[in-house]
């Protein structure tokens, strides 16, 4: 199982989780799990059917779409049982790697904010998981494009002119 959510992490962890199929002979089950807007509370006081069925719809197209970054509509090598299920991510994984041989595999999100938020459901999934929970390092890309990004909202220099202000100061 792997938890998918779009970013460059879970992509790395879809190749990781890939990777330990491969090895071991297992089904790749990616996993992606989604609320309505709002989340729950919220459509429940307001329900709205066909927003739903959107964000369903949204959501089962944003897994296709990361499986196709992740393996660029090329074969992965093992069966792929993709599944999108209605609920908060940690738990939601939580419940369908239900099984003690079965293995979770976890990557990081992007920025700051959703970092926090995806450390909460690793947490969560290690505390609470019946399976052991494989954790993937934000891949480099990643790290360098989250370093990018801060350094223009801070309007810092970038590239080559980072170098040459270190240089002088």
């Amino acid at each position: 199982m792997v938890g998918v959510s779009g970013s460059l992490g879970s992509l790395a962890a879809l190749h990781r989780a890939a990777a330990e199929a491969r090895r071991t002979g297992a089904a790749l089950v990616p996993v992606l799990a989604w609320e309505p807007p709002g989340g729950e509370l919220g459509y429940r006081r307001s329900p709205c059917p066909p927003l739903l069925t959107a964000a369903r719809a949204a959501a089962d197209q944003r897994l296709r779409d990361a499986l196709d970054a992740a393996f660029a509509g090329a074969d992965a090598g093992v069966p792929v049982h993709p599944v999108v299920v209605r609920g908060e991510t940690g738990p939601a994984l939580v419940h369908i790697a239900d099984r003690p041989d079965d293995l979770l595999v976890l990557g990081h999100g992007g920025g700051l904010l959703r970092r926090g938020f995806r450390r909460a459901v690793a947490s969560y999934c290690l505390r609470e998981a019946a399976c052991p929970v494989l954790t993937v390092p934000t891949p480099p890309l990643q790290r360098e494009l989250e370093s990018l990004h801060r350094r223009t909202r801070w309007h810092l220099p970038t590239g080559q002119a980072a170098e040459l202000a270190a240089m002088k100061g």
